[in-house]
Order: C-alpha cells, then sequence, then structure tokens
C-alpha cells in the first residue's frame, strides 16, 4: 500500500525538475550577484510520456511579499531557462514549479493530424473547451474576451478558420498567461542569491598603517596626518582605504621590533594586540587621535571616492577590558594564566584568542556583533577580516546574516590563507571577497591552473577573489630577488586577473624588498615599528599604479574575474590571457613577463572568430601602459616584453580598420 499523510506528495504529479542552476551546494548556500546583473536561471524540467510540459521561475525579492512568476524558455533536450534581473541589495530567491501544459501539448498535437490531413472536428472541440477554461479564469480582463472569441472560431462551421484560431501564437500565449496549472511540482526549495554592491566585484584597496602616516620622521602618525594623505592615495586611483587596527595596543608582553619578545621604551607594540585602559574593541589609540578625527577621515575619504575599511580582529590584548569583565569568554590553562595565541613555533603572548566554546557564546557572539555594529553606524561599509577561519563557521554564518539583514551595503573581506575547502566554506557562508593564493603563484602553469579554477568550475558562483601581491604579514620571495619588474609584473597580473585587487603600501610601491632572512617577512615591519615613507623616493610606482587604475576604470573587460580566458603564447615565462566586457565591446590582451631580469619575445595566438576577426583580416591594437598603437594581421603576432623597461603589455583590440593604414577605427 502507498503511504499516506499531509507530508506526501500528490501522486498525479508527473513533471521532474532536476540540475537548478544557479545554485551552490543544492541550494543550502547562496550565489553572489551584483546589483543589476542579469541572472539565467536553467533546469531540466520533463515529464513522463509525450505530453509537453511548461515551466517558470518564482522569483521574490527583498521585501517582497509577492513571488513574481517568469516565464521559462526551452533550451532543447529538456533544458529551460528564464533570465531574472537582480534589483536591491539583499538576499533574493527563486524557485521552479513545473506542469503539464494541456493546450500546447493539443495544439501540437491538432498541427501534425491537420498536416496529414485528418479529421479534426472533436480535437477543436476538445481544444475550445481548454480555450474557455482560460477564458473563464481570464472573465475580469480583456483577455478574457478575446480567448472567447477564439474559443467561438473553434466551435463554428468555419474549419479552416477555426484551425487558424486554434493555431494563433497570440492565443497560446493568452492561454499560457491563465492556464490551469494542475498537479504542478515545485522545487523541493527555494534558491538564494546574495545581491551586492558593484563594489563587491569592483575595487581597488589601499592598506596603510595611520601611525606612519606622519610628515616627519619620528613622530607618532594621526587620523589626521592619514586624512592629508587621502588626495594621493585617490589620485593613485584606489576606492578602498583599509587601516589595520586602529584600537588601544595592550602592554602587557608588548612586542617590539622585528617581533622582540620584549619591547623597548619606545616600541609602540602590535596594533593587533587590541584592548588596554582607554578601552577595546570600540575604542580609538589615543595617540591616533579622536572619534571626531576618525569622522572627519571617513567624509574626507568619502569626498575623493574612497571608502575606509576596517580590520575587525576578533582578538584581545592581556589588557583589554573584556579580560576582566568577561574571564569565562578566554581560555585558563591548568596553573590559572590565559592562553595567549600561537602557531608554533610562533608565539603571540601579547595576544589572547577569544574562546568560541565558552558556555556564554551567545553573549559572546552578541558582543562580537555589535562591535560591528558600533563600526557601522559610524560610516564603516566594508570589514577585512583577520584570520576568520580560526572562528567556528556557524559563528560567521549568523554575524553576517545579521549585519546584513540590517545593512545589507555592508562587505566583509576573508583574510584567510589557509586549506581551500575551509577558505571556500567562508566564502559559502556570506564573506563577500576572499584573499587567494595569488600571492604565491609566479609560474604560468601555477597562474592557469589556479585562474581557471577561480574561474571556470563552480566556486566562482560564491568565491569573490581579491588579489593582494603582498601584505604587512607577507614579503614574497619574488619580489625580494625580482627587483622593481617583479613588484610592476605582480601588480599588473593582480590588477588585471581580478576585478578586486589590493596592495599593502607604501612598501609596495617603493618596491621594498628588504626581509627578515629566510623568511616571507619585512624586515622592520610595519607591525611592530612606526616607518617613515618618502612619496618622492626614486623608483616609486604611484604614476604606474595610478595609471593601471585608470585602465581598469575606463575598460569594462576589467570589472569582472570570471572572463578571463588564457591564449597561448610561444614562451614558458610569458603569460597572456583575453578579458572581454559582458557585451563584446571592450576586449583587453594581457602579456606579463614572469622573468624580471631577461627580454622575453613569442607570438601570441589569438581566437580571431571569437573576436569577430576573419583568419587575414588586419586589426589595430593600441598599448594602453606606454600608449603605442600597432596593426597586427592573422592568429599569431610578435610581443617583445623588456622587463626593465616595463615587464608587462596591456593591449586593446580593435574590432576592424577601415582602411589598412586607417587609424580611425572602432574599439571592441
Amino acid at each position: 500500500m502507498l503511504a499516506d499523510g499531509p507530508e506526501r506528495e500528490d501522486g498525479r504529479t508527473r513533471v521532474v525538475i532536476e540540475a537548478v542552476e544557479p545554485q551552490v551546494d543544492g541550494g543550502r548556500f547562496a550565489v553572489k550577484r551584483i546589483v543589476g546583473d542579469e541572472v539565467e536561471v536553467r533546469a531540466d524540467v520533463f515529464a513522463d510520456g509525450h505530453d509537453q510540459v511548461a515551466a517558470h521561475v518564482l522569483h521574490r525579492g527583498p521585501g517582497d511579499r509577492e513571488w513574481r512568476a517568469v516565464p521559462m524558455r526551452p533550451l532543447g533536450n529538456d533544458r529551460w531557462a528564464a533570465t531574472l534581473v537582480m534589483g536591491a541589495e539583499g538576499v533574493h530567491r527563486f524557485a521552479i514549479e513545473g506542469w503539464i501544459d494541456r493546450f500546447a501539448t493539443w495544439r501540437s498535437a491538432l498541427g501534425k493530424r491537420v498536416e496529414a490531413g485528418q479529421d479534426v472536428a472533436v480535437d477543436l472541440l476538445i481544444g475550445a473547451a481548454l480555450i474557455e477554461e482560460a477564458a473563464a479564469r481570464a472573465a475580469e480582463s480583456a483577455d478574457g474576451a478575446v480567448l472567447a472569441r477564439a474559443a467561438a472560431a473553434l466551435r463554428g462551421a468555419d474549419r479552416e478558420a477555426a484551425v487558424a484560431a486554434a493555431l494563433d501564437s497570440g492565443v497560446e500565449a493568452l492561454v499560457g498567461m491563465h492556464a490551469e496549472r494542475r498537479f504542478v511540482t515545485r522545487t523541493d526549495r527555494d534558491y538564494p542569491i546574495v545581491v551586492d554592491r558593484e563594489r563587491a566585484r569592483f575595487s581597488a584597496w589601499y592598506e596603510r598603517f595611520p601611525r606612519s602616516s606622519s610628515p616627519q620622521p619620528g613622530r607618532h602618525g594621526t587620523l589626521r596626518d592619514l586624512g592629508r594623505l587621502v588626495p594621493e592615495i585617490a589620485r593613485m586611483g584606489f576606492d578602498v582605504l583599509y587601516l589595520p587596527p586602529i584600537h588601544p595596543i595592550g602592554r602587557t608582553h608588548r612586542k617590539g621590533a622585528n617581533n622582540a619578545p620584549e619591547a623597548g621604551p619606545g616600541d609602540p607594540g602590535s596594533p593587533w594586540a587590541i584592548g588596554a585602559g582607554e578601552g577595546g574593541h570600540t575604542a580609538i589609540h589615543p595617540e591616533l587621535g579622536t572619534m571626531e578625527d576618525f569622522a572627519r577621515l571617513v567624509e574626507s575619504a568619502r569626498a575623493f571616492g574612497l571608502e575606509v575599511a576596517l580590520d575587525l580582529a576578533l582578538q584581545c590584548s592581556p589588557d583589554h577590558p573584556w579580560v576582566r569583565e568577561h574571564p569565562q569568554w578566554f581560555r585558563h590553562r591548568p596553573d590559572g594564566t590565559i592562553q595567549y595565541a600561537e602557531n608554533p613555533p610562533k608565539k603571540y603572548q601579547d595576544i589572547y584568542p577569544i574562546d568560541f566554546e565558552t558556555e556564554d557564546w551567545r553573549s559572546l557572539w552578541a558582543a562580537l556583533r555589535d562591535v560591528v555594529l558600533f563600526w557601522v553606524a559610524r560610516g564603516v561599509r566594508i570589514f577585512r577580516v583577520d584570520n576568520p577561519h580560526t572562528k567556528p563557521f556557524a559563528f560567521w554564518e549568523w554575524l553576517i546574516g545579521e549585519v546584513k539583514a540590517a545593512h545589507p551595503d555592508v562587505l566583509f573581506l576573508s583574510e584567510a590563507f589557509t586549506r581551500p575547502k575551509v577558505m571556500y566554506r567562508l566564502a559559502k557562508l556570506g564573506f563577500t571577497q576572499s584573499y587567494t593564493y595569488f600571492t604565491w603563484r609566479t609560474t604560468k602553469a601555477e597562474l592557469t591552473q589556479y585562474l581557471t579554477e577561480l574561474t571556470q568550475s563552480p566556486v566562482r558562483e560564491f568565491f569573490r577573489p581579491n588579489f593582494w601581491p603582498n601584505t604587512p604579514d607577507i614579503l614574497p620571495e619574488h619580489l625580494q630577488v625580482g627587483g622593481r619588474p617583479a613588484f610592476v609584473a605582480r601588480l599588473v597580473l593582480a590588477a588585471t586577473m581580478s576585478s578586486s585587487y589590493g596592495i599593502y603600501g607604501p612598501p609596495f610601491e617603493l618596491c621594498v624588498a628588504d626581509a627578515l632572512p629566510g623568511r616571507e617577512e619585512y624586515r622592520d615591519s610595519e607591525k611592530y615599528q612606526i616607518r617613515h615613507w618618502d612619496w618622492n623616493a626614486p623608483g616609486h610606482l604611484r604614476d604606474l599604479i595610478a595609471r593601471v587604475n585608470r585602465i581598469r576604470r575606463e575598460n569594462p573587460a576589467l570589472k569582472a574575474t570570471d572572463n578571463l580566458a588564457f591564449v597561448d603564447v610561444d614562451d614558458d615565462r610569458l603569460v597572456a590571457y583575453l578579458k572581454a566586457s559582458a557585451d563584446g565591446g571592450n576586449v583587453l590582451l594581457v602579456v606579463v613577463s614572469l622573468d624580471p631580469d631577461h627580454r622575453r619575445s613569442g607570438r601570441v595566438r589569438l581566437p580571431l572568430a571569437r573576436l569577430g576577426l576573419g583568419p587575414s583580416e588586419p586589426f589595430l591594437v593600441e598599448e594602453l601602459l606606454e600608449g603605442d598603437q600597432q596593426i597586427w594581421q592573422g592568429e599569431a603576432n610578435l610581443v617583445e616584453i623588456d622587463p626593465r623597461a616595463m615587464p608587462a603589455r596591456i593591449f586593446r583590440i580593435a574590432r576592424r580598420l577601415r582602411r589598412e593604414t586607417d587609424f580611425d577605427y572602432f574599439y571592441m
């Protein structure tokens, strides 16, 4: 006997819905899109037998109380699709419904019978009844009258007019709008889409320590000092100014220069050792200034098109008020002391990790959420999160959900250099962007494999990469030994491969390569001491950075990451790839030398048919970094790179020339 009960599906439903796209883990997590994006929803929709099916996508945006139905169109082989347009920021949801289309099934059979010369008198009566049912459902609209006239035509004596009315596409469309959807199959869950603002996909980050922003060597910099640098940072083309922690720094076990276990009298300590007598995560270090100074910095940055991003480091110094007020939030060792942070063999005695297994976890979670909301209330809409992989997944899903439910424009960057599955899980849970392994991918094979994974696999639906050539924690070996050409090459790779990238400056634009022996870590790191940077030092990259960021802004092809396609070039130390805008109107070819020491040359092979070019058609390319122009012809064209002059080339490809020597051309 068949099981019965309220949970059992109606056995008369015959339509099957499978292979829904886009989705992440069967709809457990959201795919990510930007306001204004078109999302093509696809699914296999079919039924037993020969009856035709129909389907639509139900779509509901944030705040919508009703579902909006969007008809699906057949793609062939039982695959169906519909296009949704993403409106407001927040969580959108969609579901798919499918049903037997009785009218389409009848109409198809009628057409075959008419073509075969069969008697269709009874068939026309069946169709008339179907149209009359639709007319009754549309009785209060103009459609009802149109359908009633069509039904009457099917019942009329004029057989030719009846068949014409039955096969009329307009009648079919109206019946479909008012169809009887009996025994509808609906997907067993609604599929989420998180929609963010444009900066979630396209952003250029600049990291700067405020305390190293003083114009006078030896003086502790302030937020006001940093504010005076905002125009120059904006001139370089950045749109996010990211600040390491700006909170009071603990004094107990304070670290000295180069992470020395003991601090000297003038050592300022690590900003990540958060909390002192002056306050914790909602306070500002007194030597940086006041809350009013911070508000002034936020407003000044906004006036220059910049957003201020804050570091969210959920840890405490031994002097943090929470250590005294909430000792249960920390792990205690058998000798009664609190466990400090370790990453053996490294020890961080100046930092206490938070114990997320505390019995008081609910109060802890609420307090951490309130820290984020405190800064949101002060104009911060972007947070770079320090080491999120060392905190529970469930916490991040809750925290990000809580914040974005009230403030959907808030963005979170995950700084998790850890195992791939952990990085991807954090992205699924809600992190807007993520640091990546780009920092250590240096060969052509490594870059090709990694970028293919990020742009062509299912990862592209939820993982938004943010490429950083360096960070305060990481001075990679290739920057230590490659000189200025290595810095320029990594800048161009980061800024053109990914639509979001960042640099830790000024060490990057000054090409600082002084590392601790045998380590990927800066000597005299700003993490432990104040540095003075000379903006006018020889070799400063600021003008080149400004040019690269201007190219990014002016070319839509660089405003997405998953549009990257590698192309062949016959030199293993040259990497070449295309980036094209969604409408095909802007196409760039980027060629970068991975050899900082020697001149390289190779023939780049372009997919001419994809570019709309004939096999022997001449076309013009404009090199955007240095401004020269060339006429190319055919699939293979020679590119030469001298890294001492410029280790990268960014070509904008023209679709066609009016005449072979005519430089009045059209850009793609």
